[in-house]
């Protein structure tokens, strides 16, 4: 982004305004400096954010012209369309020439478009979530005061603080999403090999102090961490209620989630579609349902002759007053403070920027952690040191 000339942004527009993306729309509307616009093809989840200097526009996402057209008048755009949407989307605004900021889960590696960003002098910052999002940023931020790094770990999951037979589970952002973490190949890195697992595998059971006992699992969560970051050892784990992800197994191997036709008393179903149309309302937070959101990070690695760790733990809860899920505050919140940083100027890099990129520009993961800390989301930093 051209710092002089974009020293503040006035015209967002935010693609998607499902539950993360009503948070963001309405916490960027806060900013007299910012004209919002919302763009959603669903009339319920427009009306829903509609009002307060917030414009709505429906519009089909999944077409390119449509999104092309539904930027075109915009400062930056922010991206929260479902992952199955994300990449096409993302493509189509770098076309039609906008900077953005996106949260999408998509599966696609992002820098098959960093050529495209960078060949029209635009910024896109990619997985600004939670997680991914402040985990990278945090591994970023620490990654250059080390003089080695030799390990980095992320435990992180959203769940619902009443639980409720059968799953125990709500779904705190787009279940499609949730699914992908169910099946798609989970990757890591062991003494400096790439592994690849499948999903809710290696079981693990965690405590953490004020929820209890959680398991954690495997799950595709490092993304570009695995290509970026030169560490000999790389995991992310997803967390839920002790139970679930045997249940989740299950439907998996008998074939639940496969996405090839099959034949049912002859007519012909994709699995995955009846699985997730069974599920889906199952899994529906309602709109005073209470979750929370618990991460924990840690990075470890030497520095002058020293070991040295550094954990950061979250654990956030449902705002009561806005009526906000956790996992949208915690995820939407950092995208809109990343949002905020780009429309200071106090990120210049151009192309494609996962956000470890982010991290390792001096001061960018302090804004976002002070914005974050501003609506209540906290990280608790611990530090350890022991010689070598």
């Amino acid at each position: 982004m051209n710092v002089q000339s974009r020293a503040v942004i006035k015209r967002i527009v935010v693609l998607g305004a499902g539950r993360v993306g009503s948070a963001m729309i309405k916490d960027l509307a806060k900013d007299r400096e910012f004209q919002v616009t919302a763009v959603d093809a669903s009339p319920a989840s427009l009306a829903r954010v509609k009002g307060k200097g917030i414009a709505v526009r429906k519009a089909d996402l999944s077409k390119a012209a449509a999104v092309k057209d539904a930027v075109k008048d915009a400062d930056l755009v922010v991206g929260a369309v479902p992952g199955f949407m994300g990449f096409a989307t993302l493509k189509a605004v770098l076309e039609a020439g906008k900077d953005i900021v996106d949260i999408c889960f998509f599966p696609e590696d992002p820098f098959r478009l960093d050529k495209l960003a960078k060949s029209k002098g635009l910024q896109a910052l990619t997985d600004m979530g939670v997680a991914p999002g402040c985990d990278n940023l945090i591994l970023g931020s620490l990654e250059a005061g080390l003089d080695r790094l030799t390990r980095f770990e992320c435990l992180v999951g959203g769940l619902p603080a009443v639980r409720t037979w059968p799953y125990e589970y709500k779904a705190g952002f787009s279940p499609i999403d949730v699914l992908e973490e169910y099946t798609r190949p989970a990757r890591y890195v062991a003494h400096g090999k790439g592994v690849v697992m499948p999903a809710l595998s290696e079981p693990e059971l965690v405590e953490f102090p004020g929820v209890g006992t959680l398991e954690a699992f495997n799950t595709d969560g490092l993304r570009t961490l695995i290509h970026t970051v030169d560490a000999p050892f790389k995991k992310e784990k997803t967390l839920r209620y002790p139970g679930h992800i045997e249940k989740m197994r299950m439907l998996r191997e008998t074939g639940f989630f496969r996405k090839d036709l099959v034949e049912v008393g002859g007519a012909r179903v994709v699995p995955l579609e009846l699985t997730a149309k069974l599920l889906f309302p199952m899994w529906q937070m309602r709109e005073d349902e209470e979750d929370f959101t618990v991460m924990r990070v840690v990075v470890e690695g030497e520095k002058g002759g020293e070991a040295v760790s550094c954990q950061y733990d979250l654990l956030d809860r449902y705002d009561k007053a806005a009526k906000t899920t956790s996992m949208a505050r915690t995820t939407g919140y950092t995208c809109t403070a990343a949002v905020r940083m780009a429309a200071r100027g106090l990120y210049s890099r151009k192309g494609v920027s996962p956000p470890e990129y982010v991290g390792r520009e001096k001061g960018c993961w302090e804004f976002i952690r002070k914005e974050l800390a501003k609506r209540g989301v906290v990280f608790k930093e611990t530090w350890n040191t022991w010689p070598r």
